[in-house]
């Protein structure tokens, strides 16, 4: 018997359905259609179970939170591969083959080199835990000994890992909550010496730097980074504190000799006064000219002594005014540099791209711009590719090299209007307004045929740079930094798929 024609096989479906009784549902359709053409009915994939279950999957930890994500990734794009694959991440292991499994009966027994191990792990551990717990370093010293001891009962080590576990978690719960305090307090600092500063718009901005650079999650590099800024702000402080302290003692010193010197004119003109009204005096009792002529002299004596006071009065004055005029002028220029310094302080200093906090500006004026004119905005995330091995294998300075090698490229490569930002570590964000998401696209893929042209030179040594991104259009309500969590997230499963792609959100 021949196999049936597709449109044959269609119209038996349709009298089938009649036939049986049943509502034309795409469901009821399908099922026949199957059962007649003779292929294997395929279950509907269960999107609003699976929605239910990724609701239900705790957040407590950014991983879970990131996971959690690519688990509802998939499941808006129902597949089941990205589902597995979501899922399996979020649990931290890999599921054992049936073939694999053993009976409990047949598994191994803990080892001294297993306990040993668990040793070491706790010992990493201790550095980030802090000392000051007397009961948790003596039940820590006596975990250690027993799991280096080969004579240790298994149930006994069972019982102290439980009760060090609960003892672990409290104290890690205790460090978390005391780097928060300690961020918190670092950042009332920095809000209160930016306050105090109302005039001083350079200290703001710096203050404003610093709040971003030490927001949470903190990394060496970040770290880094707060303190070289915070030294930064420390010396200008004091260079313009240095300065303001000078101007003004100048200024003191100069109003002293202006009231000094005003009290001598005054009292020069008060003589000069009163000498005047004595000669007047003896002029009207005078008989002859012989007696007029020694008043007329002690005048005129009197009126040029007067004259070379006021003199000398005039050019001390003229002198400080000069001076001050100066000291105006020094004080514009350096507050003229620290507004400099400041504008810097928005700009990530080895790469010259806009920080987080020069991009956060960003987006709110692109939002605005998307609001006015209705126009598509894009995000896109980059991430090299196995940076962390180039670091580990020719050093950060290399690293940071490589930093700079892809934002000069992107920069070459992008329109005036697109704006790039260092996110943090080697993720970088490129804004790309009036960019629908298939232009957004295939800009990052043209951006990555531009590396594949231009090497990265370490040394004599070429080495081509790749990136994964992600990228996201803005979508109607939602907020700058949502759009890029999606580009994120993109990003990530671009990453899985093999590196060096670009994925739409």
């Amino acid at each position: 018997m021949s196999e049936k024609k597709p449109f044959e096989v269609a119209r038996e479906t349709l009298k089938q359905l009649t036939t049986r009784k049943l509502a034309p549902t795409p469901l009821n359709y399908q099922n026949i259609y199957n059962e007649i053409a003779g292929i294997p009915q395929v279950p509907q994939f269960p999107m609003d179970t699976l929605r239910d279950i990724a609701k239900a999957l705790p957040t407590k930890t950014p991983g879970q939170q990131k996971h959690r994500g690519l688990l509802e990734y998939a499941i808006d794009r129902m597949n089941w591969e990205g589902v597995k694959t979501a899922l399996v991440a979020y649990g931290g292991f890999v599921p054992a083959s049936t073939s694999d499994a053993q009976p409990s009966g047949s598994a191994p027994a803990l080892t001294a080199e297993f306990m040993g191990q668990i040793g070491r792990l706790i010992e990493y551990a201790l550095p980030a835990l802090g000392t000051d717990d007397e009961r948790f370093r003596e039940q820590t010293t006596g975990l250690l000994k027993a799991l280096k001891d080969p004579a240790s009962d298994v149930a006994t080590l069972k019982l102290m890992l439980v009760n060090y576990s609960h003892r672990l978690s409290f104290a890690a719960k205790d460090q978390a909550e005391i780097k928060t305090v300690l961020l918190k307090l670092l950042h009332l600092v920095f809000e209160n010496i930016g306050e105090l500063s109302l005039e001083e718009q350079w200290l703001k901005g710096q203050m404003d730097a610093l709040m971003t650079a030490s927001a949470p999650p903190l990394s060496l590099r970040r770290l880094d980074d707060v303190e070289r800024r915070l030294k930064d702000v420390i010396f200008k402080q004091k260079e313009a504190k240095e300065r303001t302290v000078a101007a003004q003692n100048e200024m003191r010193e100069m109003l002293a000799s202006f009231i000094d010197r005003l009290s001598e004119m005054t009292q020069s003109t008060g003589t000069f006064q009163t000498k005047l009204e004595e000669s007047a005096r003896l002029i009207e009792q005078a008989k002859s000219m012989k007696d007029i002529a020694p008043v007329l002299k002690d005048i005129v004596g009197a009126t040029r002594h007067m004259a070379s006071d006021s003199q000398t009065a005039r050019d001390e004055l003229s002198a400080m005014r000069e001076r001050a005029s100066r000291t105006e002028e020094e004080l514009t220029k350096l507050h003229q540099e620290l507004d400099r310094v400041s504008s810097e302080a928005r700009h990530d200093p080895l790469t010259g791209a806009l920080n987080r906090k020069g991009l956060d500006e960003a987006i709110d004026r692109e939002l605005s711009t998307v609001r006015r004119k209705e126009t598509p905005l894009c995000m896109a995330l980059l991430d090299i590719d196995n940076f962390k091995k180039l670091n580990d294998a020719m050093g950060h300075a290399t690293g940071d090299s490589a930093l700079n090698h892809l934002a000069t490229v992107a920069r070459e490569s992008m329109r005036p209007q697109d704006t790039l930002a260092r996110f943090g570590g080697e993720e970088f964000v490129i804004l790309l307004p009036d960019t629908p998401l298939d232009r957004g696209i295939e800009a990052m893929t043209r951006l990555q045929r531009e590396l594949t042209k231009r090497f990265f030179l370490a040394g004599n040594e070429k080495i081509l740079i790749t990136f994964s991104a992600g990228v996201a259009q803005l979508a109607e309500g939602e907020s700058g930094m949502d759009a890029i969590r999606r580009a994120d997230q993109a990003m990530y499963l671009a990453k899985r798929a093999g590196k060096n792609r670009v994925l739409g959100a």
